[in-house]
């Protein structure tokens, strides 16, 4: 009996512990609740504010003010380092505005950067990436990417009339893509775009790489524009014949300043299609199954782009804005004003199978 007594004793003073308690918590309560009611509304606010932002195309600033968000990984990137070119493309979005090319061991450096921030795949465009040193500055970051970097995918797009065998043997084993751009199988429509060199015949040409691809275990691929001049064009037979990884259909893009505007080198104003016809172009080749389209919505933000200096291109106000070169100011700090929208990138297909050794294609 003696023993309930300290248990009565603790009990009492517990009960008049929690009175006053529960006193303050009837005041403090529903200031409590007005604070998370502020909070969810701050928070909603800013949202509209974002969402706003990016229907204007402004980068998002999440990093500078404080949000939180993740970088943006460059899982995929399009290394425009030159823009010269031998063929004049009428539509060409890419104009040769300079004739800078990065000393070979800055643009290394870039490229280590880019893959220490998460690159798996670069890929090597113009201009003509085979003009700079007759291929060789090429074929060395093709062998730097792949042999030093060790990057799953390393490909190239080119127009082809410059490469040569000699550049298979000395480099092919590095390349996993090389993607040739034709337009059209009509030789007379070629020319009509830009794509004519005198004797040379584009579509020969292309026949004659699409072998070399095979002896030299370089998957093959063809980019096409889709424009005024061939847009009534039936392809299938030639596709199909070639046999492409992959055949990559774009819609031909206006880009200020690039091919069009008062600073722009092209007018492609002549060559541009409204997307009911390039929807029909796509559904007369529908049969063809390496046909991989990209409509302009698709096209304009879901790439990230370095141009000759390593500055992220922000396309999403319809002209290239650069950001800060990645050599100065580094991967993380740069891509923040590409404009990269990582989603689209993933609906257009954008992360494939693109390791030759993963292809496990029938040399």
């Amino acid at each position: 009996m003696w023993m309930l007594v300290p248990i009565a004793f603790a009990l009492k003073l517990l009960s008049a512990f929690l009175q006053p308690l529960g006193s303050v918590w009837s005041s403090l309560g529903p200031l409590f609740l007005q604070l998370r009611a502020a909070s969810w509304l701050a928070g909603a606010e800013r949202s509209r504010q974002l969402q706003g932002r990016r229907e204007a195309g402004e980068p998002d600033r999440t990093e500078e003010e404080g949000g939180g968000d993740l970088p943006t990984t460059p899982t995929s990137v399009n290394y425009h380092f030159t823009r010269q070119c031998n063929y004049k493309c009428g539509f060409c979005f890419h104009t040769a505005k300079t004739s800078f090319v990065l000393p070979l061991e800055e643009a290394k450096r870039g490229l280590l950067m880019l893959k220490e921030a998460g690159m798996e795949k670069i890929n090597f465009s113009g201009g003509e990436p085979f003009l700079p040193d007759r291929g060789e500055y090429l074929g060395s970051l093709v062998k730097f990417c792949k042999q030093e970097l060790q990057l799953p995918s390393v490909s190239i797009v080119s127009n082809g009339s410059l490469i040569r065998e000699r550049w298979f043997q000395k480099y092919g084993e590095y390349l996993d893509i090389l993607a040739i751009s034709c337009d059209s199988f009509d030789e007379q429509v070629n020319v009509l775009i830009g794509r004519g060199q005198g004797k040379k015949n584009h579509v020969e040409n292309l026949q004659k790489l699409r072998t070399w691809c095979k002896e030299y275990r370089v998957a093959f691929k063809i980019n096409s524009v889709i424009n005024r001049f061939n847009v009534d064009e039936d392809m299938k037979e030639q596709i199909n014949a070639l046999n492409p990884v992959r055949w990559k259909v774009f819609q031909c893009l206006i880009i200020e300043g690039e091919n069009s505007g008062e600073d722009a080198l092209r007018e492609a104003e002549r060559f541009v299609i409204s997307d009911e016809e390039f929807e029909a172009f796509l559904d007369r080749h529908k049969d063809v199954s390496c046909l991989v389209p990209e409509s302009n919505q698709k096209m304009r933000d879901s790439y990230l782009i370095l141009d000759e200096y390593m500055r992220f291109l922000n396309c999403r106000n319809g002209r290239k804005d650069p950001s800060k070169s990645i050599l100065d100011v580094g991967v993380e700090e740069a891509i923040k004003f590409s404009g990269f929208d990582e989603k689209m990138f993933l609906k257009r297909g954008g992360k494939y199978v693109w390791s030759k050794a993963d292809l496990k294609l029938d040399w």
